[in-house]
Protein backbone atom coordinates (compact mmCIF):
# COMPACT_ATOMS: atom_id res chain seq x y z
CA UNK A 1 0.00 0.00 0.00
CA UNK A 2 1.18 3.43 -1.57
CA UNK A 3 1.74 5.72 1.68
CA UNK A 4 -0.02 9.46 1.74
CA UNK A 5 1.40 12.41 0.10
CA UNK A 6 1.17 15.98 0.65
CA UNK A 7 -0.75 16.17 -2.39
CA UNK A 8 -3.31 13.42 -0.95
CA UNK A 9 -3.91 15.95 1.79
CA UNK A 10 -4.75 18.64 -0.42
CA UNK A 11 -1.33 20.66 -0.86
CA UNK A 12 0.23 21.02 -4.44
CA UNK A 13 3.64 22.24 -3.96
CA UNK A 14 4.33 21.45 -7.50
CA UNK A 15 1.13 23.59 -8.46
CA UNK A 16 2.54 26.47 -5.99
CA UNK A 17 6.59 26.53 -7.82
CA UNK A 18 4.35 27.01 -11.06
CA UNK A 19 3.16 29.81 -9.00
CA UNK A 20 5.79 31.10 -7.74
CA UNK A 21 7.79 30.88 -11.60
CA UNK A 22 4.72 32.62 -13.37
CA UNK A 23 4.91 35.82 -10.89
CA UNK A 24 8.34 36.50 -10.98
CA UNK A 25 8.52 38.44 -13.78
CA UNK A 26 5.53 40.48 -12.40
CA UNK A 27 7.37 40.91 -9.46
CA UNK A 28 10.89 42.42 -11.63
CA UNK A 29 8.31 44.55 -13.58
CA UNK A 30 8.00 46.87 -9.86
CA UNK A 31 11.50 46.97 -9.38
CA UNK A 32 12.43 50.46 -8.45
CA UNK A 33 15.76 52.17 -6.39
CA UNK A 34 16.46 50.12 -2.99
CA UNK A 35 16.09 46.72 -4.13
CA UNK A 36 17.94 43.86 -3.72
CA UNK A 37 17.61 40.53 -4.83
CA UNK A 38 14.41 39.06 -6.42
CA UNK A 39 11.54 36.47 -5.12
CA UNK A 40 13.15 33.61 -3.39
CA UNK A 41 14.95 33.99 -0.23
CA UNK A 42 13.18 33.93 2.95
CA UNK A 43 13.61 37.41 3.52
CA UNK A 44 12.98 40.33 1.36
CA UNK A 45 15.79 43.32 1.99
CA UNK A 46 15.53 46.85 0.97
CA UNK A 47 18.54 49.35 0.88
CA UNK A 48 16.50 52.47 2.06
CA UNK A 49 19.84 54.82 1.71
CA UNK A 50 20.04 54.15 -2.37
CA UNK A 51 15.90 56.00 -1.76
CA UNK A 52 18.54 58.83 -1.00
CA UNK A 53 16.82 59.71 2.62
CA UNK A 54 18.82 61.73 5.08
CA UNK A 55 16.52 61.59 7.72
CA UNK A 56 13.89 58.89 7.48
CA UNK A 57 10.75 57.65 9.49
CA UNK A 58 9.47 54.09 8.28
CA UNK A 59 5.89 54.06 7.89
CA UNK A 60 3.98 50.98 8.04
CA UNK A 61 0.08 49.69 6.81
CA UNK A 62 -1.64 46.38 6.40
CA UNK A 63 -5.17 45.69 5.19
CA UNK A 64 -6.88 43.52 2.99
CA UNK A 65 -9.76 43.24 0.52
CA UNK A 66 -13.12 42.07 2.89
CA UNK A 67 -15.92 40.83 0.80
CA UNK A 68 -15.05 42.28 -2.18
CA UNK A 69 -13.52 39.14 -3.02
CA UNK A 70 -16.75 36.74 -2.53
CA UNK A 71 -18.00 39.46 -5.87
CA UNK A 72 -14.81 39.06 -7.46
CA UNK A 73 -15.15 34.57 -7.20
CA UNK A 74 -19.17 35.31 -7.53
CA UNK A 75 -18.20 36.99 -11.42
CA UNK A 76 -15.19 35.16 -12.13
CA UNK A 77 -12.76 38.41 -12.33
CA UNK A 78 -9.64 38.37 -10.39
CA UNK A 79 -6.85 40.48 -11.48
CA UNK A 80 -8.57 43.82 -10.08
CA UNK A 81 -8.77 42.77 -6.62
CA UNK A 82 -4.93 42.94 -6.71
CA UNK A 83 -4.73 46.47 -7.45
CA UNK A 84 -7.40 46.75 -4.38
CA UNK A 85 -4.75 45.32 -2.53
CA UNK A 86 -2.17 47.88 -3.06
CA UNK A 87 -4.33 50.90 -2.81
CA UNK A 88 -5.53 50.20 0.75
CA UNK A 89 -2.36 50.30 1.50
CA UNK A 90 -0.49 52.91 0.27
CA UNK A 91 -3.28 55.14 0.15
CA UNK A 92 -2.81 54.71 3.92
CA UNK A 93 0.48 55.30 3.86
CA UNK A 94 0.38 58.64 1.61
CA UNK A 95 -1.74 60.44 3.98
CA UNK A 96 0.92 60.83 6.38
CA UNK A 97 3.69 62.05 3.71
CA UNK A 98 5.62 58.57 2.90
CA UNK A 99 6.60 57.49 0.02
CA UNK A 100 5.52 53.87 -0.67
CA UNK A 101 9.04 51.92 -0.66
CA UNK A 102 8.12 48.50 -0.80
CA UNK A 103 5.32 46.16 -0.62
CA UNK A 104 4.24 42.03 0.33
CA UNK A 105 1.12 39.72 -0.24
CA UNK A 106 -0.28 36.78 1.81
CA UNK A 107 -2.58 34.96 -0.59
CA UNK A 108 -4.18 32.17 1.07
CA UNK A 109 -6.29 29.18 -0.42
CA UNK A 110 -8.01 26.17 -0.34
CA UNK A 111 -6.66 24.76 -3.62
CA UNK A 112 -4.29 26.60 -5.27
CA UNK A 113 -5.36 27.64 -8.65
CA UNK A 114 -1.73 28.89 -10.35
CA UNK A 115 -4.18 30.85 -13.40
CA UNK A 116 -6.49 32.44 -10.67
CA UNK A 117 -3.29 32.78 -8.85
CA UNK A 118 -1.27 34.74 -11.74
CA UNK A 119 -4.54 36.93 -11.85
CA UNK A 120 -3.97 38.30 -8.60
CA UNK A 121 -0.90 38.30 -8.06
CA UNK A 122 -0.78 40.33 -11.94
CA UNK A 123 -2.69 42.68 -9.89
CA UNK A 124 -0.70 43.32 -7.21
CA UNK A 125 2.17 44.43 -9.45
CA UNK A 126 -0.18 46.54 -11.73
CA UNK A 127 -0.96 48.38 -8.02
CA UNK A 128 2.38 48.50 -7.05
CA UNK A 129 3.32 49.97 -10.78
CA UNK A 130 0.74 52.91 -9.98
CA UNK A 131 2.40 53.51 -6.78
CA UNK A 132 6.50 53.48 -7.40
CA UNK A 133 6.99 50.55 -5.29
CA UNK A 134 8.56 47.19 -5.39
CA UNK A 135 6.56 43.69 -5.07
CA UNK A 136 9.31 42.46 -2.86
CA UNK A 137 8.16 39.01 -1.68
CA UNK A 138 4.87 37.37 0.12
CA UNK A 139 3.99 34.36 1.24
CA UNK A 140 0.80 31.82 -0.63
CA UNK A 141 -0.87 29.58 1.73
CA UNK A 142 -2.28 26.56 0.47
CA UNK A 143 -4.79 25.34 3.32
CA UNK A 144 -8.16 22.77 2.14
CA UNK A 145 -9.21 22.09 5.61
CA UNK A 146 -9.51 26.41 6.32
CA UNK A 147 -10.64 27.25 3.53
CA UNK A 148 -13.37 26.30 0.94
CA UNK A 149 -12.78 24.86 -2.71
CA UNK A 150 -12.31 28.09 -4.75
CA UNK A 151 -11.99 30.32 -1.79
CA UNK A 152 -9.08 32.71 -1.51
CA UNK A 153 -8.40 35.40 1.27
CA UNK A 154 -5.58 38.48 0.77
CA UNK A 155 -3.83 40.82 3.22
CA UNK A 156 -1.40 42.86 2.07
CA UNK A 157 1.63 45.15 3.66
CA UNK A 158 3.66 48.09 2.40
CA UNK A 159 6.28 50.03 4.30
CA UNK A 160 7.20 53.62 3.00
CA UNK A 161 9.76 56.65 4.06
CA UNK A 162 9.17 60.15 4.50
CA UNK A 163 11.87 62.75 5.92
CA UNK A 164 11.23 63.34 9.50
CA UNK A 165 10.51 67.01 8.86
CA UNK A 166 8.04 66.06 6.48
CA UNK A 167 6.17 63.99 8.78
CA UNK A 168 1.80 65.33 8.15
CA UNK A 169 0.38 64.58 11.49
CA UNK A 170 -2.22 67.22 11.66
CA UNK A 171 -0.90 69.83 13.66
CA UNK A 172 -0.10 72.13 10.99
CA UNK A 173 -3.89 72.07 10.23
CA UNK A 174 -5.93 75.43 11.38
CA UNK A 175 -9.35 76.93 11.25
CA UNK A 176 -9.80 78.49 7.20
CA UNK A 177 -7.84 76.03 5.71
CA UNK A 178 -9.33 74.70 2.67
CA UNK A 179 -11.03 71.01 2.41
CA UNK A 180 -9.91 68.75 -1.21
CA UNK A 181 -11.76 65.86 -2.40
CA UNK A 182 -10.79 63.64 -5.44
CA UNK A 183 -13.20 61.56 -6.64
CA UNK A 184 -13.27 57.99 -6.29
CA UNK A 185 -13.62 55.30 -9.26
CA UNK A 186 -16.63 53.67 -6.87
CA UNK A 187 -16.99 51.95 -3.77
CA UNK A 188 -13.16 50.97 -3.68
CA UNK A 189 -12.91 47.98 -1.06
CA UNK A 190 -15.61 48.99 1.50
CA UNK A 191 -19.02 47.72 2.34
CA UNK A 192 -19.07 44.99 0.06
CA UNK A 193 -20.78 42.50 2.57
CA UNK A 194 -23.93 45.14 2.27
CA UNK A 195 -23.39 45.80 -1.52
CA UNK A 196 -23.86 42.00 -1.74
CA UNK A 197 -26.97 41.77 0.31
CA UNK A 198 -28.54 44.63 -1.83
CA UNK A 199 -28.20 42.68 -5.20
CA UNK A 200 -29.36 39.19 -3.28
CA UNK A 201 -32.82 41.15 -1.99
CA UNK A 202 -32.80 43.13 -5.65
CA UNK A 203 -32.17 39.55 -7.30
CA UNK A 204 -29.72 40.35 -9.61
CA UNK A 205 -26.87 38.43 -11.25
CA UNK A 206 -23.90 39.59 -11.41
CA UNK A 207 -23.20 38.76 -14.89
CA UNK A 208 -26.32 40.87 -15.85
CA UNK A 209 -25.67 44.36 -17.40
CA UNK A 210 -25.05 46.83 -14.67
CA UNK A 211 -28.21 48.48 -13.57
CA UNK A 212 -26.68 51.66 -13.35
CA UNK A 213 -24.32 54.17 -15.17
CA UNK A 214 -20.91 52.30 -15.33
CA UNK A 215 -17.66 53.70 -16.09
CA UNK A 216 -17.35 51.23 -19.01
CA UNK A 217 -20.60 50.62 -21.39
CA UNK A 218 -22.19 47.80 -21.20
CA UNK A 219 -19.86 46.55 -18.34
CA UNK A 220 -22.04 43.80 -16.00
CA UNK A 221 -22.70 44.45 -12.53
CA UNK A 222 -19.58 42.08 -11.50
CA UNK A 223 -17.48 44.52 -13.64
CA UNK A 224 -19.10 47.16 -12.43
CA UNK A 225 -18.84 46.23 -8.50
CA UNK A 226 -15.41 45.13 -8.97
CA UNK A 227 -13.56 48.92 -10.41
CA UNK A 228 -10.47 48.97 -8.87
CA UNK A 229 -9.64 51.26 -5.99
CA UNK A 230 -7.73 54.36 -7.22
CA UNK A 231 -4.28 54.50 -6.36
CA UNK A 232 -3.76 58.30 -5.28
CA UNK A 233 0.03 58.11 -4.20
CA UNK A 234 1.82 60.06 -7.53
CA UNK A 235 -0.69 63.13 -7.24
CA UNK A 236 -1.06 63.16 -3.77
CA UNK A 237 3.11 63.29 -3.25
CA UNK A 238 3.24 65.60 -6.23
CA UNK A 239 0.97 68.01 -4.14
CA UNK A 240 2.73 67.66 -1.15
CA UNK A 241 5.86 68.38 -2.38
CA UNK A 242 4.46 71.50 -4.00
CA UNK A 243 3.94 72.49 -0.52
CA UNK A 244 1.23 73.48 1.54
CA UNK A 245 -0.35 70.71 2.36
CA UNK A 246 -1.12 70.13 6.10
CA UNK A 247 -3.08 66.77 5.87
CA UNK A 248 -4.43 64.36 4.45
CA UNK A 249 -7.01 61.40 4.73
CA UNK A 250 -8.33 58.32 2.68
CA UNK A 251 -11.74 57.37 2.82
CA UNK A 252 -12.21 53.74 2.91
CA UNK A 253 -14.80 52.43 5.65
CA UNK A 254 -16.85 55.07 7.76
CA UNK A 255 -16.77 57.28 5.06
CA UNK A 256 -16.14 60.95 5.40
CA UNK A 257 -17.78 61.22 8.68
CA UNK A 258 -15.38 59.13 10.39
CA UNK A 259 -12.45 59.47 8.41
CA UNK A 260 -11.87 62.70 8.57
CA UNK A 261 -11.42 63.36 11.80
CA UNK A 262 -8.68 60.96 12.54
CA UNK A 263 -6.31 64.13 10.53
CA UNK A 264 -7.06 66.70 12.23
CA UNK A 265 -6.57 68.31 15.91
CA UNK A 266 -9.86 68.00 18.33
CA UNK A 267 -10.32 71.64 18.60
CA UNK A 268 -11.52 72.01 14.84
CA UNK A 269 -13.87 70.93 12.14
CA UNK A 270 -14.60 70.47 8.72
CA UNK A 271 -17.38 72.39 6.97
CA UNK A 272 -18.31 70.55 4.31
CA UNK A 273 -21.52 71.21 1.13
CA UNK A 274 -22.67 68.44 0.04
CA UNK A 275 -23.33 69.89 -2.92
CA UNK A 276 -20.18 70.35 -4.15
CA UNK A 277 -20.08 67.24 -6.02
CA UNK A 278 -22.30 64.88 -7.63
CA UNK A 279 -23.51 61.49 -6.28
CA UNK A 280 -23.03 58.79 -8.85
CA UNK A 281 -25.42 56.42 -10.27
CA UNK A 282 -23.77 53.51 -8.41
CA UNK A 283 -24.34 55.40 -4.73
CA UNK A 284 -27.93 56.09 -6.45
CA UNK A 285 -28.64 52.92 -7.16
CA UNK A 286 -27.36 51.48 -3.70
CA UNK A 287 -29.70 54.10 -1.94
CA UNK A 288 -32.87 52.77 -3.87
CA UNK A 289 -32.27 49.10 -4.40
CA UNK A 290 -31.11 48.93 -0.71
CA UNK A 291 -33.88 51.50 0.70
CA UNK A 292 -30.62 52.56 2.49
CA UNK A 293 -30.99 56.13 4.55
CA UNK A 294 -28.12 58.71 3.88
CA UNK A 295 -26.42 58.00 7.68
CA UNK A 296 -25.97 54.40 6.56
CA UNK A 297 -24.68 55.48 2.94
CA UNK A 298 -22.10 58.14 4.44
CA UNK A 299 -20.94 55.68 7.36
CA UNK A 300 -20.54 52.67 5.21
CA UNK A 301 -18.91 54.32 1.98
CA UNK A 302 -17.18 57.05 0.12
CA UNK A 303 -19.79 58.44 -1.72
CA UNK A 304 -17.56 59.45 -4.67
CA UNK A 305 -14.80 61.11 -2.42
CA UNK A 306 -11.71 58.88 -2.57
CA UNK A 307 -9.15 60.56 -0.92
CA UNK A 308 -8.88 64.45 1.34
CA UNK A 309 -6.46 66.86 1.19
CA UNK A 310 -6.56 69.78 3.91
CA UNK A 311 -4.65 72.98 2.04
CA UNK A 312 -3.62 76.23 3.01
CA UNK A 313 -6.54 78.63 1.52
CA UNK A 314 -4.01 80.49 -0.72
CA UNK A 315 -3.27 77.41 -2.55
CA UNK A 316 -6.22 75.80 -2.80
CA UNK A 317 -6.76 76.90 -6.52
CA UNK A 318 -3.07 76.17 -7.52
CA UNK A 319 -3.23 72.61 -6.07
CA UNK A 320 -6.39 72.08 -7.28
CA UNK A 321 -5.20 72.26 -11.17
CA UNK A 322 -1.95 70.65 -10.03
CA UNK A 323 -3.78 67.58 -9.23
CA UNK A 324 -6.15 67.86 -11.97
CA UNK A 325 -2.44 67.94 -14.13
CA UNK A 326 -1.87 64.83 -12.24
CA UNK A 327 -5.38 63.07 -13.64
CA UNK A 328 -7.61 63.87 -10.43
CA UNK A 329 -11.06 65.14 -10.58
CA UNK A 330 -11.01 67.77 -7.82
CA UNK A 331 -13.85 68.92 -5.74
CA UNK A 332 -13.99 72.36 -3.17
CA UNK A 333 -15.86 70.34 -0.06
CA UNK A 334 -15.62 73.33 2.09
CA UNK A 335 -13.10 74.82 4.97
CA UNK A 336 -11.90 74.06 8.10
CA UNK A 337 -14.11 75.55 11.55
CA UNK A 338 -13.53 75.87 14.86
CA UNK A 339 -15.42 72.91 16.50
CA UNK A 340 -18.63 73.33 18.48
CA UNK A 341 -20.06 70.42 18.23
CA UNK A 342 -19.75 67.35 15.52
CA UNK A 343 -16.21 67.11 13.62
CA UNK A 344 -17.95 66.87 10.12
CA UNK A 345 -21.00 69.31 9.59
CA UNK A 346 -22.38 68.22 6.45
CA UNK A 347 -24.92 70.98 4.83
CA UNK A 348 -26.76 71.00 1.60
CA UNK A 349 -27.87 68.08 -0.41
CA UNK A 350 -26.28 65.86 -2.82
CA UNK A 351 -25.52 67.28 -6.72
Amino acid sequence: MAGLTYKDAGVDIDAGNTLVEAIKPLAKSTARPGVLGGLGGFGAVFDLKACGYDDPLLVSATDGVGTKLKVALAAGLHSGVGIDLVAMCVNDLVVQGAEPLFFLDYYAVGRLQPEIGRDVVAGIADGCRQAGCALIGGETAEMPSLYAEGDYDLAGFAVGAVERNALLDGTRVQAGDAVLGLASSGLHANGFSLVRKVVETAGLDYAEPAPFAAATPDATLGQALLTPTRIYVKSALTAIRSGDVHAMAHITGGGLIENLPRVVPDDLAYRLDRGRWPESPLFSWLVEAGGLAQADLLRTFNCGIGFVLVVAPQRADELTSLLETAGETVYRLGEIVPRRGEAVLLEGAPA
